[in-house]
């Protein structure tokens, strides 16, 4: 394999489906491609219509094609919603080799072991994220290979979802002539992106703020250790803006974006706009304190409902500081505004690379970090897998995936 390798993440949100390119390069990541599209047939995160969603899949693969030149076969498809659920599990296997040498193998077997759960018909496992390995007893072992023991032992965290909407998910996908190449939590790939080390030992929320809903992840002493999803976002402000404005949603959201502003105090009053209202040809004038005063309240509103929710999981006080991140983010003095609110140190991510320089590409991002560092051969170099090939080419085939890959593609095996 070359040192090369093209890695493109999906993923589907209420408002927009983004694909991004990246490229790996000797172990960096370079965003090549980025690509766009309206999300039809989603509503609050679920698919609701398929054939929309295939074609908003299309269209946002499409224009990311067009930009590089390129065509996308393979892509790793972020997962979120209420249906994820996280649960703590223990496996434990005796060393297999005569010399008690800890290999791949064991590795396997102990994470295999880890997956052994009693679910609920409707449930499958999505991944398994270990937390520490033992090796005879001895804790805090993050890679037992090579190690010398006769008991290897895995703690682990299992991530489960509901069938259907997992399932659906892979239809939309492949019905859009996409390979999937991996399923990825979202939660895990934006805090592979937006959070240090240090955050994620000390207690923190992630907060992905989308249109459509906010998803909640708790990390904590390095690890995913609750996740949830409020039926809140973006959306909510346009449609406060659209009723209060009484004009076109589609009109709304364009003024949010342009005008919009989360503090009373910091809009000015000499900044005006015209709305077309509802109904009528007649332009009326606003400024932006109006727009404002209607932001204002639903954006508290949402952070209110993150602080009260983290509280419910159990984590209210054990917190040490908020990370925000998505579309609804961007709008001038949100990040005032959730200090006030949440009572807490906050700071928005924002991907540090050319071209996707924005809250919403967070997930995106998050997820070709994700991949690169986890779900690939690191001793045999980067595997084929979501490859791209150049139009007028065949591509070569997969190679066959070491025990190491498989160890680490915790998120393409389901049962």
């Amino acid at each position: 394999m070359s040192s090369n390798d093209i890695i493109v993440s999906l993923d589907i949100g209420t408002s927009k489906v983004r694909a991004i390119i990246g490229e790996v390069q000797n172990g960096t990541i370079n965003i090549i491609g980025v690509g766009s599209a309206d999300s039809e047939g989603i509503r609050k995160g679920a698919i609701v219509d398929i054939d929309q969603t295939v074609q908003s899949i299309r269209n946002a693969v499409d224009h990311a094609e067009r930009m590089v030149g390129i065509q996308i076969s393979d892509v790793y498809v972020g997962i979120q919603g209420n249906h994820i659920a996280l649960q703590t599990n223990h496996g434990v296997v005796a060393v297999s080799n005569e010399d008690r040498e800890i290999g791949e193998e064991d590795i396997e077997r102990v994470l295999q072991a880890a997956k052994v759960v009693a679910l609920p018909p409707e449930r499958e496992i999505i991944g398994l994220v270990p937390k520490q390995f033992l090796v005879d007893g001895l804790d805090g072992i993050s890679d037992p290979r090579g190690m010398i023991g006769v008991r290897l032992e895995v703690e682990a965290t299992v991530i489960t979802g509901a069938k259907t909407a997992i399932h659906n998910l892979m239809r939309c996908v492949e019905k859009a002539d996409l390979h999937i190449a991996g399923v990825i939590l979202m939660s895990l790939a934006s805090g592979q992106m937006a959070l240090t080390k240090d955050e994620k030992n000390m207690g923190t929320v992630l907060a992905d703020i989308g249109a459509g809903s906010c998803t909640i992840a708790v990390f904590d002493q390095g690890s995913l250790v609750a996740t949830s999803t409020l039926p809140v976002g973006g959306e909510y402000v346009t449609n406060d803006i659209s009723y209060g404005l009484r004009t076109q949603t589609e009109q709304a959201e364009k003024i949010k974006l342009k005008f919009g502003c989360s503090v009373v105090d910091d809009a000015a009053e000499d900044q005006k706009f015209k709305v077309m209202r509802m109904g009528s040809n007649v332009e009326k004038e606003f400024s932006q304190v109006d727009l404002a005063n209607i932001i204002e309240p639903r954006m508290q509103e949402i952070f209110h409902l993150i602080r009260q929710e983290v509280r419910r999981l159990g984590y209210g006080d054990k917190v040490n500081g908020y990370v925000l991140t998505g579309g609804a983010v961007s709008i001038p003095g949100a990040l005032a505004l959730a200090q006030s609110e949440l009572e807490s140190t906050v700071r928005i991510a924002v991907p540090d690379y050319i071209g996707v320089r924005d809250p919403a590409y967070t997930s995106g991002v998050g997820m070709i970090q994700y991949v690169s560092r986890y779900m690939r051969n690191r001793s045999a170099g980067p595997a084929k897998k979501a490859a791209v090939r150049k139009q007028g080419t065949t591509p070569s085939a997969p190679s066959k995936p070491g025990l190491f890959e498989r160890l680490k593609n915790m998120f393409s095996e389901f049962i």
